[in-house]
């Protein structure tokens, strides 16, 4: 039974999230029709990163078998060509061992959190950015992204829902920086906790907006307590850009 190991890349603005649910559309649902369609098998796959309603990703990945062994190349075109219709699209697929799984032999998990800082609206990138019309300040919102670097409780960024067993993460990489009229927030660790990366976002744009110091942000992370979390960013910036895993080049 062979396993394959599929890219994605998707517009969240139209699914109630990553997770097959019943009754409503979802990425895991569209792609599990998909692979129902191309070959007739029903099944359940695996994925690097459940994102939440509204999030995007240029990089999640999953993983799923197949009672036939099919080219990986006929297995990623058969999708697309079920997809069409879908804002969702296979960017690469490749045979994989029995034991490798999308979810648990994961390493690390990249995100991006765009914002889009300027006056005028987004009008080609709608649904796609968070627009915060007063200037942010980049260099305040970089020196306190340095304070959530390393091993911390992240109880103050975490969503009351969370799942995860502990609130403690190591955050491999918060960095900030302006690209244009975009401030882009990139965050990198083995794992996250649930909304951590837009409790984050929304606590360092605090910063960036002049209403909280970096040392606040600091002290917001130290009081391990969810009320000191600042707004929480929307879903419509977020991308979960890559995943590694060991081997990898």
């Amino acid at each position: 039974m062979p396993r394959y190991r599929l890219t994605l890349e998707y517009d969240g603005s139209g699914y109630n999230g990553f997770q097959a649910q019943a009754d409503q559309p979802t990425v895991q649902g569209a792609v599990e029709t998909a692979i129902t369609a191309f070959c007739g098998e029903a099944v359940r796959m695996a994925a690097a990163g459940r994102t939440d309603t509204g999030v995007h990703a240029t990089g999640q990945v999953i993983s799923f078998d197949l009672d036939k062994a099919w080219p990986a190349s006929t297995v990623m075109n058969a999708l697309n060509a079920h997809m069409v219709e879908e804002a969702v699209s296979v960017l690469d697929c490749v045979t994989v061992d029995d034991d490798w799984h999308a979810r648990f032999s994961a390493t690390g998990r990249r995100y991006l959190y765009r914002i889009l800082n300027r006056p005028g609206r987004p009008a080609l990138d709608r649904g796609r950015v968070w627009h915060v019309k007063q200037p942010l300040g980049v260099e305040a919102m970089q020196a306190a992204a340095r304070a959530l670097v390393g091993l911390h409780d992240f109880t103050t960024f975490r969503d009351v829902n969370c799942q995860s067993k502990s609130p403690e993460k190591t955050l491999d990489v918060a960095r900030v920086t302006r690209v244009g009229d975009e401030v882009h927030l990139i965050f990198e660790a083995r794992s996250f906790l649930h909304r951590q990366v837009r409790s984050m976002t929304g606590s360092l744009v605090q910063v960036g907006l002049g209403r909280w110091t970096p040392d606040d942000l600091k002290a917001a992370l130290e009081a391990r307590d969810r009320a000191a979390c600042g707004p929480v960013a929307p879903s419509t910036g977020l991308y979960l850009t890559g995943v590694e895993y060991a081997g990898d080049s």
